[in-house]
């Protein structure tokens, strides 16, 4: 189906904005997947809050310019399928990886994060990133990590003199 020149200023409108709010960028290749699959994946996408598109690879060159996107230039060829993390960094990066694994026609090209361009094969150092509650637990455990060696020491002491007076009470018994 052919687009009229209001469709394409509203799908370049619409991805740039999607672009400026993004945390990172998965782009993949979806030839020979199937549409239940497909509709599988949008599924999982709408789930972790990423915005999934396919977008003409020209209408994709307008909407990145001036983004941190405008990087992915050289690899927006052939079929081209568009993940944006909204929320955490690494959500689209381990739904397509996972999603890779599954379908095996389906094919990551490449990621950016940062106005950085990254191969298919850097999509782990995304992916491995911890989620926004890993994130806070992580954060919690060393925050927690002083307060909790100060309560020890400070509960050292009474246990030390403790010891202390009971072995000078053992030692005066037994003498």
């Amino acid at each position: 189906m052919a687009l009229n020149l209001a469709d394409k200023k509203a799908i370049v409108t619409e991805v740039n904005e999607v672009a400026a709010k993004a945390l990172s960028l998965v782009i993949a290749d979806a030839r020979g997947v199937t549409v239940a699959d497909m509709d599988n994946l949008r599924k999982q996408a709408r789930e972790q809050k990423i915005f999934m598109r396919v977008v003409k690879n020209t209408l994709a060159k307008r909407a990145f310019e001036g983004t941190d996107y405008d990087a992915v230039h050289p690899v927006l060829t052939g079929p081209t399928l568009l993940a944006f993390s909204m929320e955490d960094p690494g959500a689209a990066a381990r739904l397509f990886k996972d999603f890779a694994k599954e379908v095996d026609a389906f094919e990551v090209k490449a990621l950016s994060v940062g106005g950085e361009l990254m191969g298919a094969e850097q999509i782990d150092r995304l992916a491995k990133l911890p989620t926004r509650e890993e994130a806070l637990g992580l954060l919690a455990n060393v925050t927690l990590a002083p307060v909790t060696k100060l309560v020890r020491t400070l509960n050292e002491v009474p246990s030390s003199i403790t010891r202390v007076v009971a072995a000078v009470a053992d030692k005066k018994k037994a003498a």
